[in-house]
């Protein structure tokens, strides 16, 4: 059985035929019921321009969702710094924690979640878009919270959320480490650099006033069915999503009907091979084994799980498995 926590990342998954307003209800019916569940945390994730995505504003989301739930914490994973003002997070945060006192989570990542132009519409400038405007960008966002700032955030001063970076590669696990805060790394599309990422996490990682130790979590793409054959099916969709979204062709998720006659390439579906490499995917048995395996390998102190499938029923019924039969109740 697995013995650390775990948490949930939901991307609010357009299915075809279905719009936005659906996929926002079905996330916030998957954050109701994984609140019952026990799963620790629930987080969505900033993305845009991306027709299978509906969760581009994670401050506006979570509001939703922490005014219908009561213990589960909630946050981002995450906001994309770059695409904002650090003074308008620290404001949506502020305000956030000040409405639910001990509950929100702030996950910051240092790249747009977006292609180049849809991240300039955001900002309107080019000033702070590059990484190397991250650390003080953090910086100052930090301060907002902390009083350091001369402009007053209000909310904001004083109302601080749990702040997490994330990252895919080494630098947020480096400047993680450095300013001892608990870093969670995208296992779930970047999943060769995982163990150096986390390698370096620890080794740079200095006690801070929000840490004495490292405290990393890891987040991994996870379907859960009866069956590894079922689980197979219901992956159909979301890996011919990601296969279209980096042939420049997005689009809202298919049924997995549809996924299952797509005529794959050979070179498309060596893509998608690859894309499967550290998932979790099967049967209850089977996902216990990839999730213990990947404790093991990684000392990661959480696992969050992100399940992007087609239809609501069978991304509850993923996470109702996981609780029952894999993780230590």
């Amino acid at each position: 059985m697995i013995d650390v926590p775990l948490s949930v990342l939901d991307l609010a998954p357009v299915a075809a035929g279905t719009t936005p307003g659906d996929a926002l209800r079905n996330t916030t019916t998957l954050a109701q019921r994984t609140e019952a569940l026990g799963y620790r945390r629930f987080w969505v994730a900033e993305h845009h321009n991306m027709p299978a995505i509906a969760s581009s504003s994670p401050a506006v989301l979570l509001a939703h969702i922490a005014a219908h739930t009561s213990t589960i914490r909630v946050g981002s994973g995450g906001v994309m710094l770059p695409n904002h003002a650090p003074l308008v997070v620290a404001e949506q945060f502020g305000t956030l924690e000040a409405l639910h006192p001990g509950r929100v989570d702030l996950g910051i990542g240092r790249a747009p979640g977006t292609d180049q132009g849809t991240a300039l519409a955001l900002r309107r400038t080019v000033e702070g878009l590059s990484a190397e405007a991250f650390p003080e960008e953090l910086a100052s966002l930090i301060g907002y919270f902390t009083g350091q700032e001369r402009i007053v955030a209000t909310p904001g001063r004083g109302d601080m959320p749990a702040i997490w970076l994330l990252g895919s590669s080494g630098f947020s696990a480096q400047l993680a480490g450095m300013l001892g805060l608990p870093f969670s790394f995208a296992h779930h599309f970047s999943a060769r650099n995982t163990e150096p990422a986390l390698e370096l996490y620890r080794r740079h990682f200095q006690p801070s006033q929000w840490l004495d130790r490292p405290h990393a979590m890891v987040a991994v793409s996870a379907i859960c069915a009866d069956t590894d054959e079922h689980a197979e099916w219901l992956a159909g969709p979301s890996a011919l999503s990601f296969l279209k979204l980096r042939q420049g062709r997005p689009e809202p998720l298919v049924s997995p009907d549809e996924a299952a006659r797509y005529p794959y390439t050979e070179p498309e579906r060596q893509f998608v091979a690859d894309r499967r490499v550290g998932q979790a995917l099967g049967s209850p048995e089977t996902v216990e084994r990839q999730l213990t395996e990947l404790i093991g390998r990684t000392g990661a102190d959480e696992l969050m799980l992100t399940t992007f499938v087609y239809d609501i029923a069978d991304r509850v019924r993923s996470f109702e498995l996981i609780a029952e039969k894999v993780a230590r109740g």
